[in-house]
C-alpha cells in the first residue's frame, strides 16, 4: 500500500516573513526559491503547507 505524496515547490522567498513562517519552510526542507520536495501527504504536512501557502506551489502526485 503506497502513501499519497505531494510535490511542494517554493516560489517566493521566506525573507521578510514572520519567524514562524521561516521556520516552517525550513521544517518542510525548503530554503531557496525553486527548491522542490516530495513529501507524504499527512495532516501534519498539510498544516505546515497551509501556514506558508502564499510562498509555495503544491501538486498532488498519484
Amino acid at each position: 500500500m503506497s502513501e499519497k505524496k505531494i510535490r511542494i515547490t517554493q516560489v517566493a522567498s521566506g525573507n521578510g516573513q514572520k519567524p514562524g513562517q521561516q521556520a516552517t519552510l525550513i521544517g518542510l526542507g525548503l530554503n531557496k526559491i525553486s527548491k522542490v520536495r516530495e513529501l507524504n501527504d499527512t495532516p501534519e504536512i498539510r498544516g505546515m503547507v497551509r501556514k506558508v501557502a502564499h510562498l509555495l506551489k503544491v501538486e498532488e502526485l498519484a
